[in-house]
């Protein structure tokens, strides 16, 4: 099937192979590339600092992480136009990985889920992405778009907090307590932030509004700071040591450098331990970070795809981000994986291949060796409105809505249960129980189509056939699965009481797993101990498989099997 081979496919660099080397890649190209790599640098920026933030550490580590990871899966992976990097998607299971390991445990989370993605990219577990509800997708979006949101509400209003408590309803708690003591510097230029970042998709879409509204925010907050009035920034939040042991305000001006993740502090800043009872701790915040990241970098390529009409390969995408999250751990990046929001900027500003991601990742680094001075007047209100916005763009509250409205019931019933697991207690839970409750519900509706029929006169249509006395006719349609067989055949078992013999017409059965075959050998059981012949007709592939796996062969005078429904009614006379 030439035409899902991308679902199938697995070779590294398989994006940049396509789209540099198997096409010819000119200058015009180049030139279009670079003009959608420094836009979406720029966009890249703030967002890449506020994520950071947002997820327990020090801006610079998003940054580094948008240079090292947007370089190393845009060489790597299979997708021509993602742009990876730090998302909101994992804020929700960075932070508390952040606070209970520290820098060093979140940088090893990362390493362990690269090695996880890597492990799915050779199992070819790419294609699955298909199979996971759009209730459940929508459901964990939104409740992470939720929760983002409510940590952005002590930033935004100044609000003294020193530690936010872990569950959900106490971090509500807190925000609600210290609401009375707000800033109103700090609220004003949120509000100023986020109304421009508002205002601006109206008045010039062609400008990302990101840039403006920091640098508009900043403005504001200098302008403050001038008049004696003080305003939470970057510079005033987070300090870091130079080489000759002096203090530096905001983000260091220095390029990401090498070094072993578990080199870096643990919880409450003491010495990390590298052994295997920490690896165990760590393991199940990196699997939800590998699914995570699976999940968000396979669904931003389908949507890429459906923007520009080209194939992305799964497997390579999945084997990129893997081994992005592997490589930069080592260069004190936190986890990364594709951001739609960037790479949908990134197709829209005319990117042609993975080059574009390259130089965006080129200007990050820019941007930290010239302008770390000045991104330290950022006010972390401002970094909570951009972050405001990408909530509520992650929630896709237009389509929650539209689902609740129009959607069966046992969709919104899946969409709100993902929605309030996340937010109440783990993505990881939501998702699992998503899942499982979306396929029960399917199975069930699956299980309601298969029906049996007596169509016993309905036969009297084929010419010179006639069903003999004491003999009926059944006709099944659909699969028989174990969650419709027992139902049907205990439905038949009570139809064919006292009969003398039954014809099973199955060509409307697709599927006969399993459970259908046991509940088939039981019903086949009570036939020949009341003495009813069995007579199973126009088997379809796949069932006819199953029963010449489980060896079922023909009992003279209580089962055969025909070919077709006019050959068994022949040979009942």
């Amino acid at each position: 099937m030439p035409n899902r081979a991308h679902l199938f496919s697995l070779r590294i660099a398989h994006a940049m192979r396509e789209s540099c080397l198997q096409e010819r890649y000119g200058l015009d190209r180049l030139r279009k590339d670079a003009l959608a790599g420094v836009a979406v640098g720029i966009i890249a920026i703030p967002l890449a600092m506020a994520l950071a933030i947002a997820s327990g550490v020090a801006p610079q580590y998003g940054l580094y992480t948008a240079i090292v990871a947007g370089l190393v899966i845009a060489l790597t992976g299979g997708s021509r136009f993602s742009i990876s990097g730090p998302t909101a998607a994992f804020v929700v299971i960075l932070y508390p990985v952040a606070q209970q390991h520290g820098f060093a445990g979140l940088l090893m989370s990362g390493l362990l889920a690269g090695c996880i993605m890597v492990g799915m990219a050779l199992l070819r577990l790419g294609r699955y992405i298909e199979y996971i509800p759009e209730p459940v997708t929508l459901g964990f979006t939104g409740g992470i778009a939720i929760v983002i949101a409510t940590l952005q509400v002590r930033d935004f209003g100044g609000l003294a907090i020193e530690k936010m408590p872990e569950s959900y309803l106490g971090k509500l708690f807190a925000l609600a307590a210290a609401i009375p003591d707000a800033s109103w510097a700090n609220l004003l230029v949120g509000a100023v932030t986020l109304l421009t970042l508002l205002v601006w998709l109206r008045v010039n879409k062609a400008v990302p509004p990101h840039l403006p509204a920091v640098v508009i925010g900043s403005v504001l907050a200098w302008g403050l700071s001038q008049h004696g009035v003080f305003v939470d920034t970057i510079g005033t939040r987070f300090h870091y040591e130079l080489p000759d042991g002096s203090i530096g305000n905001g983000i260091p001006p220095f390029a990401p450098h090498l070094d072993w993740p578990w080199s870096y502090p643990g919880a409450q800043g003491v010495p990390f331990e590298l052994s295997l009872s920490t690896i165990e701790a760590l393991l199940p915040g990196a699997f939800a970070i590998a699914m995570l990241g699976a999940i968000e970098s396979l669904l931003c390529a389908v949507v890429l795809d459906g923007m520009t009409g080209k194939r992305h390969s799964a497997n390579s995408e999945l084997l990129g981000q893997g081994i992005g999250n592997i490589v930069t751990p080592f260069f004190g990046g936190i986890t990364a994986t594709a951001a739609i929001a960037r790479s949908a900027a990134n197709v829209k500003a005319g990117a042609q291949s993975p080059v574009a991601a390259c130089i965006h990742g080129m200007v990050v680094l820019a941007a930290i060796v010239l302008l770390a001075p000045l991104l330290a007047y950022l006010p972390m209100a401002s970094m909570a409105a951009l972050l405001l916005m990408v909530a509520w763009n992650m929630s896709e509250a237009p389509k929650a809505l539209h689902l609740l409205r129009t959607a069966p019931a046992g969709d919104v019933l899946v969409f709100i249960t993902c929605l309030s697991l996340t937010v109440l207690f783990d993505m990881v839970i939501a998702i699992a129980v998503g899942i499982v409750l979306a396929s029960l519900l399917f199975m069930r509706e699956i299980a309601t189509m298969t029906q049996v029929k007596d169509i016993t006169r309905k036969t009297a249509a084929l010419p010179d056939i006639s069903v003999p006395d004491g003999w009926q006719v059944f006709q099944i349609n659909g699969p028989l699965f174990f969650a419709a067989a027992d139902r049907v055949f205990g439905e038949l078992s009570q139809m064919v009481a006292g009969v003398k013999g039954v014809v099973l017409y199955m060509d409307a059965v697709p599927l006969l797993d399993a459970g259908g075959l046991s509940a088939l050998q039981k019903f086949l059981a009570l036939c020949r101990n009341q003495s009813t012949q069995v007579v199973i007709t126009d088997l379809q592939f796949a069932p006819l498989r199953t029963l010449r796996r489980a060896e079922l062969q023909p009992v003279p005078g209580a089962l055969a099997f025909a070919s077709t429904l006019e050959e068994a009614l022949k040979s009942t006379s």
